[in-house]
């Protein structure tokens, strides 16, 4: 039998964290009990663990969760990863609004509903609401969620006609296809990732139509890739006014901000 010991000394990609998803130990305790020998269901299991780990599947799915601001989240191969930049948006959405007043706020391509979610937990009172047109991905926001809140499924604006927000907020499918950093992300959700040759085909769609959907005096916040600020913002300007623009905690253009004429 191979103790834990002997798989730390085997450096195998992400050994501790697999190990401690197996044994279902914290990282102090697998090492304070280092001399501890698998038995053999736990020694297959993680070998499976490192076989999918080389092969580039990413602990996240493994594990099936992943922490995003303040909370964890189930996550599966429907739904992105949450990413630690995509709180950014987090953070400007509680600089922007008073968690005393009364918001409607649309989450839009919510995913596992990381942003919705993660807003409506910190503050109750702003009415939130999340679409997405994948039913599964829903499904899995739905387990997530901590507090009410409206989740529709459909493409983009099509999951909230006839209604208004104060606040729309995105992070939309945004990189180029054949960009060779989907190398890297093979195994999470195409669909959720990839907009046309240049990344901001969702992007224009969301600009083009979020007027229709804001209150008078209304806000749209978008993540974005590293290189695409300046265009959005063109894009911005023909309905938006009080464009702010965002760096990301890499210090890399990451969102924008507006607000409806």
């Amino acid at each position: 039998m191979k103790t834990v010991q002997d798989y730390l000394n085997g450096g195998a990609c992400d050994i501790a964290p697999l190990l401690s998803l197996v044994l279902e130990k914290s990282n102090t305790e697998l090492y304070a009990q280092n001399d501890y020998a698998l038995n053999n269901k736990q020694q297959q299991q993680l070998t499976n663990f490192i076989q999918q780990r080389e092969q580039g599947m990413p602990f996240a799915y493994l594990s099936g969760k992943k922490g995003f601001y303040h909370l964890d989240f189930k996550v599966t191969k429907d739904t992105l990863i949450p990413r630690p930049e995509t709180e950014l948006l987090i953070d400007i959405t509680l600089d922007l609004l008073n968690k005393n007043q009364k918001y409607q706020v649309l989450d839009l391509g919510t995913g596992s509903g990381i942003i919705a979610i993660t807003l409506a937990d910190i503050n109750p009172r702003w009415k939130i609401s999340a679409t997405d047109f994948s039913q599964a991905a829903l499904d899995v926001a739905k387990t997530n969620a901590t507090t009410h809140i409206n989740f529709t499924q459909g493409s983009w604006f099509d999951a909230v006609a006839d209604q208004t927000f104060d606040l729309i907020i995105s992070n939309p499918p945004y990189i180029e296809e054949n960009d060779i950093y989907l190398d890297d992300l093979a195994h999470e959700p195409q669909t959720a990732l990839v907009s046309g040759k240049d990344g901001l085909d969702d992007i224009r769609l969301i600009i083009d139509n979020a007027p229709e959907y804001l209150n008078k005096g209304g806000y749209l916040l978008l993540e974005h890739g590293h290189n695409q600020q300046q265009e959005i913002e063109q894009l911005l300007l023909v309905k938006f006014k009080n464009i702010q623009k965002f760096k990301d905690y890499n210090n890399n253009n990451r969102a924008i901000l507006a607000q409806i004429r």
